[in-house]
């Protein structure tokens, strides 16, 4: 496998220079390095906030799921088998709205489908709410996980479009920081809600149903992609939405890139005949110029879900099998969760000095490390050994995780931004499907132990994916 890179197709928009060549002198610079060198304003600010408060959503319906089946397993007497089943139809949803949404964000574009998806998943979840058996349940988590597959990569992609390219990478990080607070705020519904009563379960699920009121405003206020509206044609949005952005920097007009910008290398694009249609579909990211790098980004989501989810929807009825009561197991939960804040600040703060790939690499063995000591902790019943170790496992595989967002949509150029980033999230998905399904059987097999010693040797074998990825820190995104 290769990952070449040829040049631009003759007669294709392309609005960045070809790898390190500097720009046409006295050219106008085009709306994406406009957008490239300018600094962090509030405009971005807003961007990242409103994204980033969808995506907290998304992590608080996540985490409101292991939860709910820590109270279903006591409340409706269900076994572990028949609950996994309904982890794992969420994660089927994820795995085709994530596949699917990424396409249809090449189609319609990044803002329209954002919205879309937050209100399908929003308002399935208020549904829910009302389930009467584990089966209708199942299925309503099925199409909770359509809205939610979708809505994460198409997120990142956005983001990542519009951020400064000095610190692209952090940005999207910071995004992802989102995710603990949702997580943080799935925890506290967990434990301050749920056991209240038998229908605690009901009522933390229409909590989760919020997003479906702030797709609204997220539909009405958001900016779309300056490179998908090129991408369709529709320049004068395009210079409309670059203009708002360099306004709130204070840029009262264009201005020709400085001379330190404009060596800046572009991120590769595939290599394709010139003959070659540029359809977005995801044949086109098996092509020679990218299948080495969807490989290893496919094996690093796939690897990472497994054992985030294996381990994250478990972990409170692990904890009350462990011998603590239902209460104590959610408390523990949250403290561990907490743990994700620093992991995320850590994250976005070596990505721009080590990389992408180090960055990735080392939260990842960082991660196996911390769930082999959990296994262990969790059979010696000492409360501080699983609270601490649970929470290097949180600041690890969160930190990796933000690493994870932030290369994703740099491997592909615009065309097949979308559309990589979500057959990404897709293939991991199918990890997570089947992840929550193994833990039983693992058990079985050899208890909690060798249920997180497996989780870390998948953390291993993600952290070897990731350093087969190329590194783009610094780089122009790809056109």
């Amino acid at each position: 496998m290769t990952d070449d890179v040829t040049p631009p197709t003759p007669g294709t928009a392309s609005t960045a220079p070809a790898p390190g060549a500097p720009h046409p002198p006295g050219a106008a610079p085009t709306r994406t390095e406009r957008l490239d060198e300018l600094p962090f304003t509030r405009k971005h600010g807003r961007l990242l906030v409103g994204s980033g408060l969808g995506w907290a959503l998304d992590a608080l319906d996540v985490g409101l799921l292991s939860f709910v089946i820590a109270q279903l397993a006591v409340v409706w007497s269900s076994d572990k088998g028949a609950l996994a089943f309904v982890a794992s139809a969420g994660f089927a949803g994820m795995a085709i709205g994530a596949a699917v949404g990424g396409s249809l964000s090449d189609r319609l574009g990044r803002k329209t489908v954002f919205a879309l998806t937050l209100l399908v998943y929003g308002l399935a979840t208020g549904v829910s709410a009302l389930s009467w058996s584990v089966g209708a349940l199942l299925v309503l988590r099925f199409v909770v996980g359509l809205g939610l597959g979708a809505e994460l990569p198409v997120a990142s992609t956005l983001v990542s479009e519009f951020s400064p390219r000095r610190i692209r990478g952090r940005v999207v990080v910071l995004l992802e920081a989102f995710w603990a607070l949702g997580s943080i705020a799935a925890a506290l519904v967990g434990y301050l809600v749920i056991p209240t009563s038998d229908d605690g379960w009901r009522w933390a699920l229409l909590i989760g149903a919020l997003p479906a009121l702030y797709a609204v405003f997220v539909r009405l206020r958001m900016p779309e992609s300056v490179r998908f509206l090129e991408s369709r044609g529709r320049h004068d949005e395009a210079e409309r939405t670059v203009r708002a952005f360099e306004e709130a920097a204070g840029v009262t007009q264009p201005v020709a890139a400085p001379r330190a910008a404009a060596a800046v290398p572009s991120a590769p694009a595939d290599a394709r005949p010139a003959d070659a249609p540029r359809a977005s579909s995801a044949a086109a990211l098996l092509r020679d110029g990218l299948r080495r790098r969807t490989v290893a980004i496919w094996v690093v989501w796939f690897m990472t879900n497994f054992s985030y989810y294996g381990a994250f929807v478990w972990l409170p009825t692990l904890l009350v099998e462990a011998g603590f009561p239902l209460v104590k197991s959610f408390e523990y939960t949250l403290l561990i969760t907490l743990a994700q804040l620093p992991g995320y600040a850590a994250s976005a703060w070596l990505i721009e000095k080590w990389g992408r790939r180090g960055t990735l690499a080392v939260f990842l063995l960082g991660s196996a490390v911390a769930a082999t000591a959990f296994g262990f902790g969790a059979v010696s019943g000492s409360a501080t050994q699983i609270v601490v170790s649970g929470m290097f496992l949180s600041f690890f595989n969160l930190g990796a995780w933000g690493a994870l967002y932030a290369v994703t949509p740099e491997l592909y150029p615009t065309r097949l931004r979308g559309t990589g980033a979500g057959w990404a999230a897709g293939v991991g998905r199918i990890a997570s499907i089947a992840a929550p399904l193994t833990v039983p059987p693992l058990l079985v097999l050899g208890g909690t132990p060798v249920l997180f010693a497996v989780f870390g040797g998948v953390f291993v074998v993600a952290a070897v994916a990731a350093l087969a990825l190329p590194e783009l820190r610094g780089t122009r995104l790809a056109e």
